[in-house]
């Protein structure tokens, strides 16, 4: 739904707006301020991490770091985005990533996919570049019943299950978006993806999150929940584990290079 460089803020920014570092900065700063959201983010990068290889040799790279704070949980990671942003490592894109054929390990991508308007460039990119064995590990919005309800009714950006194509027009390199396109890629177009992409399988879906993110307010809009309480809604949404099929706002999604 959101990635920690392009969020719900820009329903109150220009397109074009969105698309300079100065936005991405004042979205670092408002997750250095709210201890709930900081909870979720490293949550997901916890959940990232636990899907990395860790016998396979080369870099973890993360794609769109943006405002992100992966290093504080794999120090170790190249961080990188589309703009240039003083602390990350790299200036780069999903399309033509800069790393010689089968040298990384793990692709990382927070809340990033469903902003690439041109997904498949970057899945041929990731089996070119992965080792064998590598991952591409994704946290991104998943279509649910709940997911639906709230991203339609509650749009800060296009969520549309009902496209043809996957790919989408963008005004800038932060800007466009289809909040479904995990979701077609991965479950609806299945069968389509691995016809086009026979060196990548997807190894898991793990559907997640139907609370706190909501809770956490995103970054533009304030928490409803303090940040002491995260660990009790966490055991809400595990006692939810059950129905996440018809709950869950988010997934992680595992694809291994064969």
């Amino acid at each position: 739904m959101m990635r920690a460089g392009t969020d719900a803020s820009h329903t109150r920014e220009s397109s074009r707006s969105i698309d300079l570092p100065d936005a991405t900065l004042r979205r670092r700063e408002r997750l250095m301020r709210k201890p709930f959201l900081r909870r979720v983010y490293r949550e997901w990068y916890r959940l990232a991490s636990d899907a990395v290889p860790p016998a396979t040799p080369g870099r973890i790279v993360e794609l769109g770091s943006g405002a992100g704070l992966l290093k504080e949980t794999m120090p170790e990671a190249v961080t990188s985005d589309l703009l240039f942003l003083p602390f990350l490592d790299l200036v780069a894109g999903g399309e033509a990533l800069p790393f010689a054929s089968g040298s990384l390990r793990s692709l990382i991508l927070i809340d990033v996919f469903h902003h690439i308007p041109r997904p498949r460039p970057f899945l041929a990119e990731a089996a070119r570049t992965l080792h064998s064995g590598g991952t591409i590990v994704m946290i991104e919005p998943w279509r649910t019943a709940w997911s639906e309800f709230v991203y339609r009714r509650f749009p800060h950006e296009p969520f549309d299950p009902d496209a043809q194509a996957w790919e989408f027009s963008s005004p800038g390199p932060l800007s466009g978006a289809n909040g479904a396109l995990p979701w077609i890629v991965f479950e609806r177009d299945r069968d389509v993806f691995e016809r086009e992409f026979p060196r990548l399988r997807i190894e898991a879906i793990h559907l997640h999150s139907p609370l706190v993110y909501l809770l956490s307010g995103g970054f533009s809009m304030p928490a409803t929940a303090p940040a002491f309480s995260f660990g009790f809604w966490r055991g809400i949404e595990e006692a939810l584990r059950p129905r996440m099929q018809s709950l869950a706002m988010f997934a992680r999604i595992v694809v291994t290079r064969g």
